[in-house]
């Protein structure tokens, strides 16, 4: 790790310290000239603003760097829950204020993720509207199994693709296992059917994907009263319907007035996720609408298939407790770059 980026990792966590403090936070302190440099390239970069003057000037990161500067992983869960310095409530500022005003991606993420598109536009060029939904059909069963298995189901891919296609079961399974997968298939069905339902993101609409994919499985369709617990996270979601179902118009609110596809495919898949509006089914829900979001765009959806659950779970755990997007966005990338390759592909 360079100095300059371990600079921004210790002010992320340490917002408003002084160089003195974060010269003794870094592994190797650099002598007081380099580190004036240092922060004070940070500043013109956009990355760190500052509060006070002279010695009594104190650093923080800008918006922009807190949410969207790539975080070390590996240290982060290396420390236990409890040693973890975390957001445990519910930030509002984040969907309100600080979002609206960030850039998600860089100009070279951006110019990667549209020469993707280009090429899907490119492969479904004079595809039919059955080459298409047999494409649809083969991602979704990919889908449905890596969602599912990010939730804890354990039908195999070979065991989901039978299922799906067939409605056989697999021997050994739940009952509960086998209808969350089909209910993937029904909620990817309707988003086909009824392309234009998630043009615009509408409270009422993300209650109506929740209710497909977790009806015949005991789970209140409505949004919950209680805080929704959350395993290996001090992160503690709302518990109260009317600030849950107030942070759910915010979220389509900013999603509805970004620009961007990408953007608004990515955000929703983490504040829905993050809101926690359910008792259950809340990624679930995410994955389904971000992905609706691309495909009545016209773009690539995406089956998450070859994301490791962990890494998955722990880039979430990331926004819950950082409000950081680096580690999502990463796995968002890359799943669309291997669902371009992988699916709607002419041999």
């Amino acid at each position: 790790m360079t100095i300059d980026i371990e600079i921004l990792q210790f002010l992320h966590y340490h917002p408003l310290a002084n160089r003195t403090e974060i010269m003794a936070g870094l592994t190797k302190a650099p002598s007081d000239s380099t580190m004036k440099r240092l922060l004070s390239a940070a500043v013109k970069e956009g990355n760190v603003e500052t509060a006070g003057r002279g010695p009594a000037t104190k650093y923080k990161l800008t918006p922009q760097a807190h949410v969207t500067m790539p975080l070390n992983l590996a240290t982060y869960f290396d420390k236990d829950i409890d040693e973890r310095e975390v957001q445990e409530s519910f930030n509002f500022d984040l969907i309100r204020d600080v979002l609206p005003e960030v850039e998600i991606f860089t100009k070279e993420e951006l110019e990667v993720l549209n020469a993707a598109q280009m090429e899907f536009e490119k492969n479904t060029e004079g595809m039919t509207d059955l080459e298409y939904r047999k494409e649809m059909e083969r991602l979704g069963v990919d889908l449905s199994w890596k969602s599912s298995q990010i939730e804890g189901n354990t039908y195999s891919l070979l065991e989901t693709e039978r299922l799906l296609k067939d409605k056989q079961t697999a021997s050994g399974k739940t009952k509960e296992e086998a209808i969350m997968l089909l209910n993937h298939k029904d909620a990817l069905d309707f988003v086909l059917d009824v392309p234009d339902y998630l043009k615009e993101l509408s409270v009422h609409r993300i209650e109506d994907i929740h209710s497909i994919l977790t009806k015949e499985l005991e789970v209140d369709r409505n949004i919950c009263h209680r805080r929704v617990g959350i395993t290996g996270t001090n992160y503690r979601p709302l518990d109260n319907e009317f600030q849950i179902r107030e942070a759910l118009e915010d979220t389509c609110t900013l999603v509805n007035g970004k620009d961007n596809v990408f953007e608004k495919a990515l955000l929703t898949l983490v504040l829905l996720s993050y809101i926690q509006a359910f008792v259950d089914g809340n990624k679930r829900t995410a994955r389904i609408t971000s992905n609706a979001i691309l495909i009545v765009n016209g773009y690539c959806p995406i089956s998450f298939r070859t994301v490791d659950s962990i890494d998955y779970k722990k880039a979430m755990l990331m926004f819950y407790e950082q409000n950081n997007i680096a580690a999502f966005k990463k796995i968002f990338i890359e799943q669309f770059l291997f669902a371009v390759k992988t699916y709607f592909t002419r041999l």
